[in-house]
């Protein structure tokens, strides 16, 4: 039996973080409820933030306290999520993932492990397809262009077998410098990368997405379409409050202050 389509849908205003994961468990107790009955639809969220930085599930309040102190007052947000990893960051120019898959419609089960290997291999694909280039292999999880230049990351969360969170992947230049301020996922001596400085070119994140759509879909041998909000009852309701939300928020940083 051919698996349902997968419903993406993109925002064009980049979101505030805590807002977004909100929704995200919104999406996930909607996904519970409506599995008893088989109508649950698996989903894929593609957007940019409002810049922040997040920090991983078993960081401590008092271990990133200090941090917590330091990078707001350089005019980002500062949130602990619930996915797996250390500190990060998601802002404009970097386009961000959250799938909201249900593993078990897969025959046998689709294991976390080989969840986040297709999302890694999504995001090398879309590198080579999209943008000619070819990331190296790494013991770490994420994409590297080189040994010490990471250009996406990975951190997902499997709860009943109902997938949250995601990737992030650097289009532009505007990730580097609020990326500078920290030691990202813990990585000593590893620095970001962007698809642009690595082409040297300026890029949309706009004309990045219906790609990127279409190869996670050939990665999970799924059919990746767009949402139509309106026929997605609560769920539909639920993103397009966001997105209101997201307008109404207005500017944003769009470097660090010193």
């Amino acid at each position: 039996m051919s698996l349902p389509p997968i419903l993406y849908h993109y925002f064009h205003q980049p979101l505030p973080y805590s807002r977004t994961l909100a929704l995200q468990e919104k999406l996930h107790q909607l996904q519970l409820a409506q599995r008893k009955t088989n109508s649950h639809k698996d989903v894929l969220l593609l957007l940019q933030h409002r810049p922040v930085y997040t920090a991983g599930r078993r960081q401590t309040e008092a271990s990133v306290y200090d941090e917590r102190i330091r990078l707001t007052s350089i005019g980002a947000d500062f949130v602990t999520a619930t996915r797996g990893g250390e500190l990060t960051y998601h802002g404009p120019g970097q386009i961000v993932g959250y799938p909201l898959l249900d593993l078990s419609r897969y025959t046998p089960t689709m294991g976390a492990r080989d969840y986040v290997c297709r999302i890694q291999k999504t995001l090398e694909l879309h590198l080579k397809e999209a943008h000619a280039i070819t990331p190296i292999p790494s013991d770490h999880t994420g994409v590297f262009l080189d040994p010490t230049t990471k250009i996406a990351s990975i951190g997902v969360q499997v709860r009943h077998r109902l997938t949250s969170h995601g990737f992030s992947l650097n289009i532009t230049r505007e990730p580097i410098a609020w990326f500078d301020r920290i030691v990202a996922c813990g990585l000593v001596g590893v620095s970001a990368g962007s698809v642009e400085t690595a082409q040297n070119k300026v890029l949309e994140v706009d004309n990045e997405i219906s790609g990127l759509a279409n190869r996670f879909g050939r990665l999970y041998d799924r059919e990746v379409i767009p949402m139509k909000l309106e026929e997605e009852g609560e769920m539909g309701a639920a993103i397009a409050a966001l997105e209101e939300e997201a307008i109404r928020a207005g500017s944003w940083a769009t470097a660090p202050m010193s």
